[in-house]
């Protein structure tokens, strides 16, 4: 049963790391539109903010670059989907493979 289980495990390793060859361009942060006149709504204009290196940033986006930062975004999200996942994957895997090596001690 465990092999069965370790199999699955690295099979679905193999498929994260497949789907992140494929990652395209990525950022972290999120998105906001903002007002220069927030009661009237006017003088829309968007900041992307973002931590890395724990260091907060703020930057202006152009309107132009607002949907490319938009995906840019939603793929940052997949690619820490991904890596939060195969890091589940690992650990489940290092302690399957684990127990299996001390029932087979066990023997």
């Amino acid at each position: 049963m465990s092999d069965i289980l370790i199999k699955e495990i690295e099979d679905e390793i193999e498929l994260i790391k497949n789907n992140l060859q494929h990652i395209g361009e990525m950022r972290p942060g999120s998105l906001n539109k903002q007002y220069r006149v927030p009661k009237e709504k006017k003088g829309a204009f968007y900041q992307l903010n973002y931590a890395h290196k724990k260091k907060s940033h703020t930057k202006y986006v152009r309107l132009q670059f607002v949907d490319e930062i938009k995906e840019q975004i939603a793929t940052y999200k997949d690619f820490k989907a991904l890596t939060n996942r195969w890091i589940e994957l690992a650990i489940l895997h290092s302690t399957l493979k684990m127990n299996l090596e001390k029932k087979k001690r066990e023997k």
